[in-house]
């Protein structure tokens, strides 16, 4: 069941592809040659047709990236930011929020854009390359590479026996992998800026189709952390 708590929420988790960037990663290294097919399985798991498992390391064997392509990647995400989420992070950041990437792209891109956001804690799915730099896998044992993966990251990140890791969650993500992690966090908000998932925005109770990460302050801020902001001048053009 997808509950819904308002804000305020200690910890903000957010996925990558098509929510922090307006690209799919694994899209982006199929290139011109295989962009069709691989556009296809991402598009069938990200709506619930496919379990993740079943086309995970189809789609890395299919493209075999190189270790250079894959830092292209890493490049491209943050070229292709969404508007106004540097300024959301940087607000959650001083309001004290742990702030959290987890994403079924690969670890070397996803921590490059995260580390170009100040964000320190990301979860992905790692890549090996030869010595020469050509793909030589992907790290299959992850969680991420899986349905149901995504809840188990969600478990950690509130353990209750830890007082680092307490508070209300908060989650904002495009794909079903997402949607399966709702039930354990606060608030779920489905992320339809760049694609809106009907398979996904049926089921949940929160949802934002703009792809401007201002629209989010309302799903993600209290009235009263909405007030400090306005206090501070860096933060005001969030809040217009």
């Amino acid at each position: 069941m997808v509950t819904d708590l308002p804000p305020p929420f200690a910890t903000v988790v957010f996925d990558c592809d098509s929510t922090l960037s307006s690209i799919e990663g694994i899209c982006e290294l199929a290139g011109a040659r295989h962009a069709a097919e691989l556009g296809t399985l991402t598009t069938m798991v990200m709506n619930g047709g496919a379990p993740l498992e079943e086309v995970y390391g189809r789609r890395l064997e299919i493209v075999r990236p190189t270790r250079s392509d894959v830092q292209r990647v890493g490049e491209r995400y943050i070229e292709t930011l969404l508007p106004n989420v540097e300024e959301l992070v940087g607000a959650l950041r001083f309001l004290g929020k742990r702030v959290v990437i987890v994403s079924g792209g690969l670890l070397p891109p996803v921590t490059r854009l995260a580390t170009h956001l100040g964000i320190e804690e990301v979860y992905a799915v790692g890549i090996h390359f030869h010595r020469d730099g050509s793909y030589a896998g992907f790290e299959e044992t992850s969680p991420l590479a899986r349905a149901g993966g995504k809840p188990e990251i969600l478990r950690t990140l509130s353990d209750p026996a830890d007082p680092t890791r307490a508070g209300a969650i908060v989650l904002v993500g495009d794909g079903t992998t997402d949607l399966e992690a709702a039930p354990f966090v606060a608030r779920f908000v489905a992320f339809g800026g760049i694609e809106r998932r009907e398979a996904v925005f049926k089921k949940a109770r929160v949802t934002c189709e703009v792809a401007d990460f201002r629209a989010l302050v309302p799903h993600l801020f209290s009235q009263r952390e909405i007030e400090t902001l306005r206090s501070r001048p860096e933060h005001r053009r969030l809040l217009e």
